[in-house]
């Protein structure tokens, strides 16, 4: 039987929805299977397709620039500001063309975009902006929630972030038309006309269900204390860390407030980041990369290396952080942090 839970989603899916546009400050959320699929079908949504390039920074998750190529557009890397891995909008803007149709500035672990250069850039060529807020649930960049800044913004709650589904996405956005075909799309292109139910275009299985729905329900009524525990266990690791050489902490530009989804610091060149994680793993730590320079894989290496995203990719280390960790803990990760440096340094001047 099709009624509107089969076209709107079921009332979890919906109370959802309701909770998540409430943080957000955004008129309409559409809840998806993933932040992939947001990703998808907020482009799908603003008439990307082949012959468009869409501007994503080269450091970031492949599924921001995989989006675009699942639309048949170009995506077009920029380089970004090593100080908080985010998108350089000045870079970005050498690399606008007559092709670009929109622009993916990415809240990367947390800490929001510089939005105003991206909306300004995005007003002077007439460019849409996809906010991929996958990381940000809750960020805020001078007052305003991240994802309601741009024409679109995605969230992401697969298991490592703040709030988690299993499973899931979010599409916000506070355009009404934008909303409508994005839950259609969601569910093989249905929409409910004068005379009955009907499907309109080729849409995608991209519908939140239930169980998953119930899990995020759950979790929204706890967000304000996960974000407090993430910066105040984000600050511990700030006062731990503050004294070892050649470790640069995250920063938190003026205007930004960073939830810090993953807490991630960059290395001088002097640290071999990977074997500094290996190091770390023997003493019980599970440190790891902070994320990918798109040009370094296999799938994008038809666009030049940018040097600044090569750097972090190489030298930015991911360590433990969730709204568990003790304070104990996080001197334990710091003690282990400063003895793999130590063993590095040793084995550099030994070698």
């Amino acid at each position: 039987m099709l009624d509107g839970g089969t076209l709107t989603g079921g009332p979890l899916v919906e109370e959802f929805e309701r909770r998540v546009a409430a943080v957000v400050g955004a008129r309409y959320a559409v809840a998806v299977s993933s932040g992939t699929a947001a990703l998808h079908l907020a482009l799908m949504c603003l008439e990307v397709g082949a012959g468009d390039e869409v501007i994503v920074p080269d450091y970031t998750f492949p599924a921001s620039a995989n989006a675009v190529r699942l639309c048949g557009a170009t995506a077009v890397l920029c380089d970004i500001d090593p100080s908080t891995f985010n998108l350089d909008p000045d870079d970005a803007a050498r690399r606008v063309t007559s092709r670009t149709k929109a622009i993916m500035p990415v809240h990367l672990f947390g800490l929001p975009a510089d939005m105003d250069a991206v909306l300004a850039l995005a007003r002077e060529h007439r460019l849409r902006v996809v906010e991929d807020a996958a990381c940000a649930l809750g960020a805020t960049y001078r007052g305003h929630p991240c994802g309601a800044l741009g024409d679109v913004g995605c969230f992401s709650f697969h298991p490592r972030k703040i709030i988690t589904t299993a499973e899931g996405g979010m599409l916000v956005t506070n355009d009404d038309r934008l909303a409508e075909r994005a839950r259609a799309l969601r569910n093989h292109g249905m929409r409910r006309q004068a005379e009955g139910v009907d499907f309109l275009e080729t849409g995608y299985n991209y519908r939140l269900s239930e169980v998953h729905a119930a899990l995020g329900v759950a979790q929204m009524a706890r967000l304000p204390d996960l974000l407090r525990a993430h910066r105040q266990r984000a600050a511990w690791y700030g006062e731990e860390l503050a004294d070892i050489p050649g470790v640069a902490l995250p920063g938190e530009p003026p205007g930004c407030q960073h939830i810090y989804q993953a807490y991630v610091v960059r290395l001088d060149e002097r640290f071999n980041r990977d074997r500094v994680i290996s190091r770390l793993r023997a003493q019980g730590v599970e440190a790891s990369i902070g994320t990918y320079a798109l040009s370094a894989l296999s799938a994008y290496r038809d666009q030049t290396p940018l040097p600044r995203a090569r750097r972090v990719f190489q030298q930015a280390l991911a360590l433990p952080l969730d709204a568990h960790l003790t304070r104990e803990e996080v001197r334990a990760v710091a003690r282990a942090l400063r003895a793999a440096l130590n063993e590095e340094l040793e084995c550099g001047m030994s070698s």
